[in-house]
This record gives C-alpha cells, structure tokens and sequence, in this order.
C-alpha cells in the first residue's frame, strides 16, 4: 500500500533539515524520495507497507517520532490516494481562534475562573458538554448582548494560517463548515472573517437585550457535530476519505473519528492520543501541508 508520511513544523519555527529527513528515511519501509512542500517547513516521504490498519499506522508514526527527538516536528502518516479533501469541518473555540468565547464573555460578569474550570473539564471529556454547557449559560443570566460586539473585537483572535487553509480548500472546490458547541453570535462573525462558506452553533436566548441565561435546544454538541459531518457528506455525495475534520475538545472526537482525515488540533490529551492524527506544533497550514499542498499552492485568506 502506498502511504505517505508528513513532517512538518510550526512556519515561525522552521526546523526540518536533511538530517531529520535522513532520519525518517532510515526508519521507515521503502521510503521514496522525499518531497519538500515548504522548505525546513514541511516535507513529504512516500512509502511502501504491507500494512494498513490505523494500530500499524501509528506504530510506524511512533518510529518517526523516535528519529525525530525532542524537535518540534508534527508528523502525521496516511494513505498517498486522495489527501486532498472536498469537505472541511472545523472546530472553533481553541481551534480556528485562540480562544473560549464562553470564557471571554464571563469575564464581564467577573466569572471567568469560574466558567473557564468547567469549560476545561468539558473539553477534557471530564463531564458531559450539554449539562456543563446549560450551567455555564445560566451564569451569564443578565449580561447586556452588546458586550458580544466587544469581545469580538478586543479579545477574539483567528489562529494563524486559519484564513490560508480555508481559503486554499475553497479555491480547490471544498466545502468548508465552522462547527461550533458554541455560540452563533461568535459563528456567524468569525465565519465570515476566516472565510467559512457555512457555520451552526448553538443559540443563546436574548430578553430586553440581555442573556436570558438560556440556551436553545437541542443544544449542538458531539453528537450534532457528527451527524452534520455525515449530513454534509451526503449533501455533497463524498466518501469518508473526502473528509477533513479538525477540532481540540472531547466533543470534536466523534467528527474527528469519523473523518477520513481527522485531525486532533493542539488538543487535550485524550482527544490527541484518541485521533489519527494530531498537530501539536505547527499552526492551521499543517492542515494543507497533510494535504500535499505545496506553499506556492496557498491562497492568501
């Protein structure tokens, strides 16, 4: 079976040389030769494995990870046929922003410790999304609507390469859905700022232009976010292996699974180790990079 194997690394911390490829190369069975996408930034190695179940895939990733040390390099491993996808969902809070746009929203009731812990704990999978979502809802019973414009403004920051990725599936005919658990008043805004063609989320109830402290149901979480996956998957008639799906929380999973390339984004621990792929390192244009983009290939977003 023909497979390839991605190396990549954070573009502000360039660290690949040919050492490290010599090094891949060594450990790895029937390597080809190695492809540079963006030089000491991202390198493709093809190779040749009798092998294909994901435990044999990640047992070749795991001999990668040992030739590559301590260094900052993602690596991620999959079949060379059909890496670039037709359908990307993504994750927003801590994946295509830098931020939990709950959290930043109790800062203004003076909650945000407090929110901020439970947000945590949902994400780990610690405690299960819809109910911690109601409780952290209700504490914010009574916070003027306006303050949305605010947040938006002062604290919400798109994570880097986001509007790259995007814009470079669009250009290649994808269909791309920010998926949230959280809310449509941040959706619709960073949506439209990285360039998604679509958004769903959760809607937060409003009376006399404050937060009602309810949340409308059913409240989109794991499971929601799987069932558009799929949902989308028909509406566009694709396979599973047309699949991109990025996220960071115990919620992202059951998409991130799902996925024919699911990609666990700077995640919590247990979705990272559970993914079958992860990028621990790089920013959003390790998505590209996975998908055999070379730089020259990006669209600015």
């Amino acid at each position: 079976m023909s497979l390839v194997a991605t190396l990549i690394c954070n573009p502000a911390n360039p660290a690949l040389d040919t050492t490290i490829v010599d090094g891949a190369l060594a450990v790895l069975p029937s390597p080809g030769t190695a492809q540079w996408l963006f030089d000491e930034v991202a390198v493709d190695i093809p190779f040749d494995s009798q092998v294909k179940s994901p435990d044999a895939i990640k047992a070749i990733e795991t001999r990668l990870q040992q030739a590559r040390g301590d260094l900052p390099i993602d690596i991620v491993v999959q079949p060379a046929a059909f890496r670039r996808k037709k359908l990307f969902l993504a994750d927003m809070d801590s994946t295509m922003i830098g931020q939990e746009c709950i959290d930043e929203l109790a800062d203004f009731a003076g909650l945000k410790a407090h929110v901020a812990a439970i947000t945590e704990r949902a994400m780990r999978g610690e405690i299960e999304f819809e109910p911690a979502l109601r409780e952290r809802v209700a504490l914010l019973k009574d916070l003027p609507v306006s303050v949305v414009d605010e947040v938006l403004a002062k604290r919400i920051t798109p994570t880097p390469g986001g509007r790259e990725l995007v814009a470079t599936m669009r250009a290649n005919g994808a269909w791309t859905c920010l998926i949230s658990g959280g809310f449509t008043l941040f959706t619709h805004a960073v949506a439209a700022k990285i360039g998604f063609q679509e958004n769903r989320a959760n809607e937060l109830k409003v009376r006399d232009g404050k937060f009602s402290g309810e949340v409308a149901e059913p409240i989109l979480g794991r499971a929601a976010k799987l069932a558009t996956l799929i949902e989308l998957r028909e509406t566009f008639d694709l396979d599973k292996i047309d699949t991109l799906v990025t996220g960071d929380g115990a919620n992202d999973l059951g998409m991130i699974q799902a996925a024919g390339l699911g990609v666990a984004y700077h995640a919590k621990p247990a979705v990272a180790a559970a993914a079958a792929a992860r990028i621990d390192y790089g920013d959003l244009t390790a998505l590209l990079y996975a998908q055999g983009y070379r730089r020259e290939e990006f669209v600015e977003g």
